[in-house]
Parts: structure tokens; C-alpha cells; sequence
């Protein structure tokens, strides 16, 4: 068998209506099912999976910070203008703690209402990827403006076929 691509994460989250207000106002999720108090299933903008994200309410008893477990997912966006825009999203929502260049992404990391950590980048073209990988400060502005409105979800999806 051979791994395509994540299809859905689930994430145990202190109160799912909360949760969810902040990926569909922040990430502009969309809510496909609601489970009351239980469980909220999200999908993301463009996805054409049934849902890619789901929540479910655990309450106070969550475990604490740095256990065995997740670190964080990353979701892809097609442009670096994509991102630039929710670069200012997390801003606003107080939810961004990280910005990295990878080489071969373009990187922001910020964190939900529960302190669950995630990723949001933009791949590099493939004939750009550097010769060492590293981890560099991100400079939005000068990716920008080498790569202006270039697609590559599409791209890195071709690649995997």
C-alpha cells in the first residue's frame, strides 16, 4: 500500500463550538457536520474531501503541554499571497508564534484556542528547492516578490501521480 496524502486529522479540543469558531473565522473552515457539544467536522476552503478536520469536546480534562502525542499539522495554501493574507489573520487572532523558510516551504506556525499547534505553508517550486535543508528566518516580502501569484498545490499534487 502506498500513502497519498492526509486526508482528515482529528484533534481533541477543550469545547468544539469554540474551537470551531476560531478555525472557520481564522482558516475559513467551513462546518460540514455539527454534533452539538460532542463533535464538529470542518472542511477547508477548495478541499473536496467530506471533511478535513474534526473536533471533539473533551472539556477541562485535556492533557497537559508536551506529552507524547501530536506536534502539529500543516495545511497547504496555493500562493504565498494566500498565505501573506492569513499571515495577518493570526496576527489578529493573537494565534501566531512562528514563521520559518524551510527551503522548500514557506512556513507560519500559530497555535488554536486550546494551544494545539499547526502549520500553514506554501511549497516551493521544486526546480527552486535549495541544495541543503535548513531552517531560515522567514522573509515574506522577498518570497513575494520572487514568486508572485505562483500555484503550487497543484504542482506538488502532479508531482505525487
Amino acid at each position: 500500500m502506498t500513502i497519498k496524502r492526509l486526508n482528515h486529522a482529528v484533534l481533541y479540543v477543550r469545547d468544539a463550538k469554540a474551537s470551531a469558531v476560531f478555525y472557520t473565522e481564522v482558516l475559513g473552515f467551513v462546518i460540514r457536520a455539527n454534533m452539538g457539544d460532542k463533535a464538529i467536522f470542518l472542511q477547508a476552503d477548495g478541499s473536496d474531501n467530506d471533511h478535513d478536520l474534526g473536533l471533539f469536546s473533551v472539556g477541562e480534562r485535556g492533557a497537559p503541554s508536551h506529552s507524547v502525542g501530536l506536534y502539529h499539522l500543516a495545511w497547504q495554501v496555493h500562493t504565498l499571497e494566500e498565505l501573506s493574507a492569513l499571515r495577518e489573520k493570526l496576527i489578529a487572532a493573537g494565534a501566531l508564534v512562528g514563521e520559518s523558510d524551510h527551503g522548500v516551504s514557506k512556513s507560519l506556525y500559530a497555535r488554536d484556542l486550546d494551544g494545539i499547534e499547526f502549520e500553514v505553508m506554501w511549497a516551493v517550486p521544486r526546480a527552486d528547492w535549495p541544495a541543503t535543508v535548513g531552517t531560515w528566518h522567514l522573509d515574506l516580502e522577498a518570497a513575494l516578490a520572487r514568486w508572485p501569484q505562483v500555484d503550487t498545490a497543484d504542482q506538488v499534487q502532479a508531482n505525487r501521480n
